[in-house]
């Protein structure tokens, strides 16, 4: 049965993207090799990357383009090749390569994939899909991490979560530009 799991930058106060709406921010900071290394190691993983329509176009805005394959041609092929779901009621195709378009209900659709054999998943970016996700007990793993910024306005990642969700520290990681990375899963 697949895992579903969410990766995604939060800032200091709690905001996963600011009053722009923009995550731009999370590319900010110091210079760390180790980072770099972490987040080459780690981005998509090997399942299906699952986004929200904003997320999907902003990704797919990059990712194709030969400016991305000229700063990160590993991570730029990786997130090119990787299956991906787009939720959207309103795109009437995505042209990203290996990309599904789902117009259906997100928890119903993920439910289903679940319960398919196939790859994990990863949600990232989608904050809207992550809260609805995340309040009908669908994700099974919270990848966040923690950039040293305060935003000061800006959108949480479960603005809509009306439920409390208790979660257990599962793995953490420090590195030198600030960011921490916390991992939790639903406590039992």
């Amino acid at each position: 049965m697949p895992k579903l799991s969410v990766f995604n930058h939060v800032s200091l106060d709690g905001y996963f993207v600011d009053q722009n709406g923009s995550m731009m921010w999370a590319k900010g900071g110091l210079q760390d090799p180790e980072w770099n290394e972490f987040v080459a190691q780690n981005a998509g993983g090997e399942g299906t990357l699952v986004f929200g329509r904003v997320t999907y176009e902003l990704m797919n805005s990059y990712w194709p383009t030969p400016l991305a394959k000229q700063h990160d041609h590993a991570l730029a092929e990786r997130m090119n090749q990787l299956p991906k779901v787009v939720f959207s009621r309103t795109l009437n195709q995505a042209s990203w390569n290996n990309t599904q378009l789902l117009k259906g209900d997100p928890a119903a659709e993920i439910r289903k994939m679940k319960k398919e054999p196939g790859r994990d998943m990863v949600i990232l970016g989608s904050g809207r899909i992550v809260a609805q996700l995340a309040q009908e007990g669908l994700i099974d793993e919270y990848q966040l991490v923690v950039n040293a910024v305060i935003l000061g306005k800006g959108r949480t990642l479960f603005d809509s979560v009306t439920d409390r969700l208790t979660l257990k520290l599962t793995k953490s990681r420090a590195f030198r530009n600030g960011n921490v990375f916390l991992c939790y899963e639903p406590a039992a």
